[in-house]
């Protein structure tokens, strides 16, 4: 790999399509002036950015993107010790007897994390596995458990004798817990049996455990156990993440919402996510600065000129508004550096941050993107949180798009802000041209590849119900709409798409991720239905 592609473009996002009605309300009365709506601890950025500057940043380099935290995943393994006794029932079901059994199973559990280990296509860190029979052999390292994000839990035997006690006690720890049993892969675990009727239903008929649910019990299966880890990965990397907004917050619902229910508030509720805003005052007094040091724009132009001759890229724009994209590169790189923070979102993209950078937001965002940031146009704070957690599960860029309407198996996605790394490797061809609405700037059109696999997640207005849509690329046509723009084929009825296609933006990202979405999004009380498989 080529030290430009290693340097990872990224691009600008500019409010686009359509988005003039409910998608321009915000929290920000003025440019640099917040309104009196109340979300907590949103609010200008504080202490990070107090007082930010060029001079601090200048002729240097911005850091490369904060990479993902791995997942600290704590293994249990619990068995049992069964002693005969004459003329009684002495023992459960189960492959675990002896001593030497213990011991085996140790060993193919170390074996079988060690391959989860290196398989893993995401940040993992594996505790030293735990071997216990009781909740009073755990309570040692109750610190340590309490620290990990997942616990990997071989439910092998009873809590000699108290056959609830172990399970117990790791469902009342309040953390993500995967249940593994044997059936065929090892020496069989009595919780094959017991899962369901003591640890689920808890001698009930509905499900009475605190924090392990249907989902969350896996036999045999290693390959199981993976997918579900490479979801928590997103879904720990998502809850709590700092969010800059550029210009206040915002959602495509907000104009309609009842107190308490703006998407802001609500994405920051459900997902504790620390959205900050960033004035546009403070962003166009960095521009100009930036604009005065000779170094920046240099650089600028550099990478500018770089980025247009890398192959399959087209310049149909003028070049001043490619090289201004790079220079408002440059400045969000420092603002996110100076933040500790990995994902930006640009408010007013339509307009205001046009005058301020000379460019739109268009070519920037999809920069940053590439770069492995994380950057959304518009601050829809409805569809923020599922781009956020899939572009942590999958560990590439997401695209941020408008639907249009599903018609004999099609519906077209398109904005002007598309990724073009979204493989995770290489660049997808792009023509850099204006950005469709105002015919002004820097915006990619990413030719993405036909029959490529996506994943499309759709949110609601409400944060209560997302759907997943398993889709692949027909066509990359060349419409009067949003600059990226891609046909899109499903298997589902037309109408059966039509009617489960709430909130307005999707989410779409290369591969197929459905699974760990899902199993993430419950994780924080959404709903999630699965609507159609793709079609090749």
């Amino acid at each position: 790999m080529s030290a430009r592609e290693t340097a990872g473009w990224t691009s600008a996002a500019a409010r686009c399509c359509g988005c003039g009605g409910g998608g321009d309300r915000t929290l920000v009365a003025a440019p640099g002036r917040a309104t009196s709506i109340g979300y907590g601890s949103l609010g200008w950025l504080g202490s990070a950015l107090a007082g930010l500057t060029w001079s601090a940043a200048r002729g240097a380099e911005p850091p490369p993107a904060p990479p993902r935290r791995p997942l600290v995943v704590q293994p249990i393994f619990t068995y049992p010790r069964p002693e005969r006794q004459e003329m009684t029932s002495w023992r459960n079901w189960g492959g675990i007897q002896e001593e030497s059994d213990v011991v085996a199973e140790r060993a193919r559990i170390a074996d079988e994390l060690a391959q989860l280990q290196t398989r893993a296509d995401f940040p993992l860190q594996f505790r030293p596995l735990l071997t216990v029979r009781r909740p009073a052999e755990l309570a040692p390292h109750e610190a340590a458990i309490r620290e990990a994000d997942a616990l990997l839990f071989y439910a092998g035997g009873d809590g000699g004798g108290d056959l609830m006690a172990n399970v117990n006690y790791i469902d009342a720890l309040g953390k993500d817990v995967i249940c593994f049993v044997r059936h065929k892969s090892g020496p069989l675990y009595y919780w094959y049996e017991g899962a369901m009727a003591r640890l689920l239903h808890q001698h009930t008929d509905t499900l009475a455990a605190r924090s392990i649910h249907y989902a969350d019990v896996v036999v045999d299966q290693m390959d199981e156990v993976l997918w579900r880890l490479r979801a928590l990965c997103g879904l720990h990397n998502t809850l709590g993440s700092r969010i800059i907004a550029i210009g206040g917050a915002s959602g495509w619902a907000d104009w309609n919402a009842p107190a308490g229910s703006a998407s802001p508030e609500l994405a920051r509720r459900q997902w504790k996510l620390d959205i900050q805003a960033f004035s546009y005052d403070d962003l166009g007094r960095l521009i100009q600065e930036a604009r005065r040091d000779p170094e920046a724009v240099e650089r600028a132009r550099q990478q500018a000129a770089e980025y247009l001759a890398w192959p399959g890229t087209t310049l149909q724009t003028d070049r001043t508004f490619v090289d201004n994209a790079f220079l408002l590169d440059d400045v969000f790189r420092h603002v996110l550096a100076q933040a500790d923070c990995r994902a930006l979102t640009v408010n007013g993209c339509m307009g205001t941050i046009m005058p301020l950078a000379e460019t739109t937001a268009c070519l920037t965002l999809s920069l940053l993107n590439d770069r492995g940031y994380l950057a959304f146009c518009e601050s829809d704070f409805v569809v923020i949180p599922a781009g956020l957690l899939l572009a942590n599960i999958s560990g590439r860029p997401v695209f941020l798009n408008d639907p249009t309407y599903p018609h004999d198996g099609l519906i077209t996605l398109a904005h002007c802000t598309a990724p073009r790394r979204m493989s995770g490797r290489q660049l997808d061809p792009a023509r850099i041209m204006t950005h469709f609405e105002s015919d002004y700037g820097a915006a990619p059109k990413v030719d993405m590849p036909v029959g490529q696999l996506l994943t499309n997640v759709v949110p609601d207005f409400r944060a209560e119900h997302w759907t997943g849509l398993l889709a692949s690329i027909d066509a990359a046509p060349m419409l009067p709409i949003c600059r990226s723009q891609i046909d899109i084929r499903f298997d589902c009825s037309d109408q059966t798409l039509a009617r489960h296609m709430r909130g307005f933006h999707w989410i779409t990202g290369y591969g197929d991720y459905l699974r760990e979405v899902g199993y993430a999004a419950r994780k924080v009380g959404l709903a999630w239905e699965t609507l159609a498989q793709a079609t090749t």
